[in-house]
């Protein structure tokens, strides 16, 4: 299978740069075909352009596009900052799911264009999952990413994994994590 993931974090030295690693040699072992987008390392232009929204995108985004294309899953690995994506993935959204790519509307109603492509979300998060829970911050990251992005266009969500208190945690339970991605990398 072809595996595109799209990866965002500043550090090379953290946990989501782990995650990447680990889902890339869990990938490469099961002999799928991967492409890595580390939207930091590109230095990804985030912000979209009056042009852009006019309906003409750049070279650099029909490129992304034909990623989206070639893959059969697409993996996002990022942290949650301010209870949502952090900038540089919202900008990859609205720059690359474009009208008449990954959606498009008919007579009024809306139609996802990614039919047939899988996604798995992995987030970290500093808080606990029990903070979350009782705001429904939890509830509203599933329904802003899973529902209101990826479902929309089309796409069936296999996982969304959720690592919490990612800063205070120990180092036996981020290998207990490695190993969920490991088995979360063999399902795909």
């Amino acid at each position: 299978m072809n595996h595109l993931i799209v990866y965002a974090h500043p550090r090379k030295v953290s946990f989501n740069h782990a995650i990447l690693e680990t889902t890339v040699r869990s990938l490469r072992q099961k002999g799928h075909e991967i492409i890595v987008r580390d939207l930091y390392a590109m230095e990804f232009q985030p912000v979209i352009s009056s042009s852009e929204i006019l309906g003409g995108v750049g070279e650099d985004i029909e490129q992304e596009q034909e990623y989206l294309k070639w893959a059969d899953v697409i993996t996002f690995i990022y942290p949650i900052w301010w209870t949502g994506l952090p900038a540089i993935v919202k900008g990859y959204i609205e720059r690359v799911f474009t009208y008449g790519f990954a959606y498009r509307y008919v007579n009024g109603e809306q139609k996802g264009l990614l039919k047939g492509k899988k996604a798995i979300i992995i987030n970290t998060q500093g808080k606990s999952h029990a903070q979350y829970a009782a705001s429904g911050m939890d509830k509203a990251l599933i329904l802003t990413s899973d529902k209101g992005i990826f479902e929309y266009c089309g796409m069936e969500v296999l996982h969304h994994v959720f690592f919490e208190s990612v800063p205070s945690s120990d180092e036996a339970t981020r290998t207990a994590w490695l190993k969920q991605i490991e088995e979360v990398a063999g399902k795909a």
